[in-house]
């Protein structure tokens, strides 16, 4: 069973709090954005993602930290966000320009891809309301202190747009772990967001300090090496298979230099084509690794948020059972389920997800 002390749910406002970007995106379906003359409209972003799973699918109260340009595209992406229940009293708007110079919405145009064509993203944010949040933005200690979270969640993604959101999500975990919410961080390793702020050394240098402060550390083997610095041995830049002994290896050394970590987790996935993955989990708590069950050949319709709802899901395993083997089987059943439907977001529920967790298959029910 965890070692994590989580607060008790009747303490705390929000069982999770996260922070970081919410972009529109737009998604042209079975076609290429190049070509598309519609798209269908979604709201995503990494870490805003895991609330809006841990709400929808799981039901817990959730909440997200964020920033908005004040404009009706704005209000359609608060409006997707109330859709999906998550709180919105943590969003702050930031008044409009008119043009964008000064501040705006982020957009997200985003294929699925197919069979031997992957899925492609073409984000355009520059500018954002959430890239410029700075320090003493939020309240952390109104929040973590006298509103009461269980557990905050941001990520590498936010981190990498600007300098003040890198020091934001630094302030933001440090309030946290002060306030004794425990704090889990997807590395979520981005090199187009990093390309022009200073590559590898910044993405190392900005996520080992904030490292310091995580209690739950989420991120494939190509993460713990760009954003922390930890080599798989023998691994060349085809990671499409890498052997798990080789990543358990690399989170024994992981651990042994951040002790403040409780618990790392992942995603393993074989890509074969977009359409077909292996796919599995692990999870290592407390000197321990758990394995979650393997699923050769998924067959997968929008992989784009799929490792944010394995980590929703790992969230709620952690939260609800404190069993880290239920856990990563919670977290790769739903990230699964999330992936044979479009949008970021998942639109599983609780009964399917424990469902596939038992061993159910896809026979049609009626």
């Amino acid at each position: 069973m965890s070692d994590m002390k989580i607060k008790p749910a009747d303490a705390c406002e929000f069982d999770l709090l996260a922070l970081g970007e919410v972009m529109l995106r737009l998604d042209p379906g079975e076609g290429r954005v190049r070509t598309a003359r519609s798209f269908r409209a979604w709201e995503g972003g990494g870490e805003y993602n895991v609330a809006r799973g841990l709400r929808r699918c799981f039901g817990l109260r959730t909440s997200v930290a964020t920033a908005f340009a004040e404009n009706d595209v704005g209000r359609l992406i608060e409006d997707f966000i109330m859709q999906g229940g998550v709180d919105t009293s943590l969003i702050r708007w930031v008044p409009y320009d008119g043009v964008g110079r000064a501040v705006r919405n982020g957009l997200n145009f985003t294929e699925r891809g197919f069979g031997i064509r992957g899925a492609v993203g073409v984000p355009d944010r520059g500018l954002t309301a959430a890239s410029q949040i700075k320090p003493g933005d939020f309240d952390w200690e109104d929040i973590f202190g006298r509103r009461g979270v269980r557990w905050f969640h941001t990520g590498g993604i936010y981190a990498a747009l600007s300098e003040t959101s890198a020091a934001v999500a630094e302030e933001a975990v440090t309030a946290a772990q002060k306030h004794g919410t425990i704090v889990s961080y997807d590395l979520n390793y981005r090199p187009s967001l990093w390309k022009s702020i200073g590559g590898h050394a910044k993405a190392q240098e900005v996520n080992r300090r904030i490292a310091r402060n995580v209690d739950v550390m989420i991120g494939n083997e190509e993460d713990f090496t760009a954003c922390l610095g930890f080599e798989v041995e023998g691994v060349d830049e085809n990671i499409s298979a890498i052997e798990v002994d080789k990543f358990k290896s690399m989170i024994s050394r992981v651990v042994r230099e951040f002790p403040n970590f409780k618990a790392t987790a992942t995603t393993l996935r074989t890509v074969k084509t977009a359409t077909i993955n292996d796919w599995g989990a692990i999870c290592w708590h407390d000197g321990r690794f758990y394995e979650a069950t393997h699923r050769e050949n998924l067959e997968i319709l929008d992989r784009v948020g799929g490792g944010d709802s394995f980590a929703s899901g790992l969230i709620y395993g952690f939260l609800a059972t404190g069993d880290p083997q239920k856990a990563v089987e919670y977290g790769a059943a739903h990230g699964a389920l999330a992936m044979t439907t479009p949008g970021d977001t998942s639109m599983a529920n609780l009964a399917e997800v424990e469902k596939i967790m038992s061993g159910g298959g896809a026979r049609v029910v009626r």
